[in-house]
């Protein structure tokens, strides 16, 4: 996986513009990725989560200092593919479930709860904007668009959400909004 390869602003920017919210409800979870020590990533068919661990098997659970409010991110399916420019560099984004679904915050507000799988997650009030990283993998430019206060409410960098009841999740798992 190529950090080098930057899509243009404008490239990003004309292919967002043109995309869809995504689902509101009943979406799917496209790719998971797993943030290894070393910049690596691992994508693997399915994985388990819980309460205390995060996504197991990713990083997080390793950090010295982890907030729980940020176990796991989410990131839309198709403004992934936007800014990384091809499936195969979508896991650079660092985000670990990839999915059809509207992030934004009109469809999950802060204490808005998703069944993935067998696993229930809630959505904090911590917000993902991106990071040096991601500047770094897709250009100053994909981290000026994700950000942009006109695309803000959308949240095109994706959203962190925490396990609230563990269980496995798998790519092809429906994404149901709990009431």
């Amino acid at each position: 996986m190529s950090e080098s390869a930057h899509r243009s602003y404008e490239e990003m920017d004309a292919e967002i513009r043109s995309l869809g919210a995504g689902p509101g409800d009943g979406g799917s979870v496209e790719m998971i990725v797993f943030r290894l020590p070393g910049e690596g990533r691992a994508t693997p068919a399915s994985a388990l989560a819980s309460p205390d661990g995060g996504l197991h098997g990713d990083r997080w659970a390793l950090l010295p200092e982890r907030n729980p409010g940020a176990q796991i991110t989410l990131m839309n399916a198709d403004v992934a593919q936007a800014i990384a420019g091809s499936r195969e560099r979508i896991p650079l984004a660092g985000d670990n479930l990839i999915v059809r679904l509207d992030l934004g915050e009109e469809n999950l507000p802060v204490g808005r709860r998703l069944r993935v799988g067998e696993t229930l997650l809630e959505v904090p009030a911590v917000p993902h904007t991106g990071c040096d990283k991601f500047r770094r993998r897709f250009g100053e430019g994909a981290l000026r668009l994700v950000n942009l206060k006109e695309y803000r409410s959308r949240k095109l960098r994706g959203i962190y959400v925490r396990v609230v009841e563990g269980g496995r999740i798998a790519v092809g798992d429906s994404i149901q909004k709990v009431e």
